[in-house]
């Protein structure tokens, strides 16, 4: 009938409904008595939206996935993917080489240790270049008087970035695996939710002031998957 498989939850629902993720696949919700027959046919209407939304998930770029840290593995730095390349080594250091994210450490085989290295340099790599970008974009729109209270680097994969009611920013190292165009935009739109709490429409205008193109970097980061 079509050309995806799906899965089928019962509940105590009124409706049938449909969701599609990279993680769960196509799942179809129903009602605990209703048949099958109809469920199918009701997959069958909806297919066309469903294979729509299958192609968009299959195009994402993830930038972690089934990652388990071992020789020859692509990761990403800076938008830029890089073979990753272990040996041993008594003092733990992580560097770029060409097309190589070089990891050297004493025990280059244990995976979990590898990845807690990396981990680490990621989070320096994005302190080291948020904190100074994010002091010029301030100074840039100094009229606007944005005041955050503190920046925070978190190793987040929920989202790329966040601005609590105290005006704490906090930003993914995640972030830093990405292209430097998109690091502008994250942080303007943090900074725009000190004046606008919500996604209201005074905080698109406000961000559309700042950033006229943010619709086109936001479709273009949305292709990014972290986990």
């Amino acid at each position: 009938m079509e050309e995806f498989t799906y899965r089928i939850i019962f509940s105590a629902r009124r409706s049938l409904s449909i969701t599609v993720s990279p993680a769960n696949g196509v799942i179809v919700r129903a009602p605990i008595r209703m048949s099958r027959q109809r469920i199918e046919a009701f997959v069958l209407e909806k297919s066309e939206w469903i294979k729509k939304h299958i192609s968009r998930h299959t195009e994402l770029i993830r930038l972690n996935g089934e990652r388990v840290f071992t020789e020859g593995e692509e990761h990403f730095f800076m938008g830029k993917s890089y073979r990753l390349v272990l040996f041993k080594s008594t003092k733990p250091s992580v560097s770029l080489f060409d097309n190589e994210l070089r990891v050297g450490l004493k025990y280059p085989s244990d995976g979990r240790k590898v990845k807690a290295l990396m981990d680490r340099w990621y989070s320096a790599q994005a302190r080291e270049r948020f904190t100074p970008l994010m002091e010029s974009i301030i100074e840039r729109y100094s009229e606007y008087e944005f005041r955050p209270a503190k920046l925070i680097i978190r190793a987040s994969r929920s989202r790329w970035g966040s601005c609590s009611g105290t005006g704490v920013i906090s930003l993914s190292s995640e972030l830093i695996k990405l292209d430097e165009k998109f690091y502008e935009y994250i942080i303007l739109h943090e900074l725009c939710h000190l004046k606008h709490h919500n996604h209201g429409a005074g905080f698109y205008r406000l961000l559309e002031k700042l950033k006229p193109d943010y619709r086109e970097v936001r479709k273009d980061l949305r292709k990014y998957v972290m986990k």
